[in-house]
């Protein structure tokens, strides 16, 4: 009897709990959206970067257009705190998809180029599409590559408030495995939800966690022959929008598929 009424107090506490990452707006139907044009050079995007575990702000990560071109651009990131990373220069293709970005391995943020390019993206987004894609990831700093899979899913249209204003966006959950195995620690496996808005060509909120196990760590009472090891959770981040310039409406590129530019030396 015991038993079931602690059971009910766990039921009970779960249900009043909001996860702080995972906020929810207003669904609206969704169109087939294209991909975006590009950013301009100069403009600049800020986000307040927030604990998802407890709400806290850990920082601030403003990104600035360096240059575009017809089927790339570059941004530098500058984060404010060493949570959301260090400064660095990010390449995308002109869809928002990575050719030189920051991933995920182990609760560290490595720099990776990218063959094929990261598939954030596939367009047109539209509600249930899905994609699974596995891609080179190299480490330049080691040569080392990785085979990174990304399996995501259109959830549908959505309209959020964020301190930047109220959008109209892409609901957009990925499952990615990063193939950053090493010893006893078996590959991080990330989880997002991103907020993408059509209007300004990225997202105006991402919520980010990722997770591992250590097999050479055992939890306590785990029956041996189903024991994969210590389960061990990155942080949680979550990135909102404060701040971004007015866009004129450009023309999208021509090319749908452009081969990816060469990484930023």
């Amino acid at each position: 009897m015991r038993g079931f009424v602690w059971l009910g107090l766990v039921v009970l506490f779960a249900g009043c709990i909001t996860p702080v990452g995972n906020p929810y707006g207003t669904p609206i139907a969704l169109a087939p959206v294209n991909p975006p044009a590009l950013p301009r050079v100069g403009d600049r995007f800020v986000y307040l970067v927030r604990n998802g575990y407890n709400g806290e702000p850990v920082g601030q990560l403003e990104y600035r257009v360096d240059s575009a071109e017809r089927d790339h651009y570059v941004l530098t990131a500058n984060p404010s705190a060493a949570n959301p990373g260090q400064p660095r220069t990010e390449l995308y293709l002109f869809d928002g998809n990575w050719v030189h970005h920051p991933f995920t391995n182990h609760n560290m943020l490595i720099d990776y180029e990218f063959n094929p390019p990261y598939p954030a993206y596939a367009f047109p987004l539209e509600a249930r599409r899905t994609w699974s894609q596995r891609v080179n990831a190299r480490n330049p700093a080691t040569g080392r590559v990785a085979s990174v899979r990304v399996d995501a899913e259109v959830l549908g249209g959505e309209r959020i408030v964020t301190a930047a204003g109220e959008f109209d966006t892409v609901r957009i959950y990925r499952r990615i495995y990063a193939g950053d195995w090493d010893g006893f620690l078996t590959e991080t496996t990330i989880t997002e939800v991103e907020w993408y808005s059509p209007e300004i060509g990225r997202a105006v909120r991402l919520d980010r966690n990722s997770e591992w196990y250590d097999s050479s760590r055992s939890p306590g009472g785990a029956v041996p022959w189903f024991n994969r090891g210590l389960l061990l959770r990155g942080d949680w981040h979550v990135f909102e929008l404060t701040g971004w310039p007015t866009m004129a409406k450009r023309p999208v590129p021509a090319q749908v598929n452009p081969p990816p530019p060469a990484p930023p030396k």
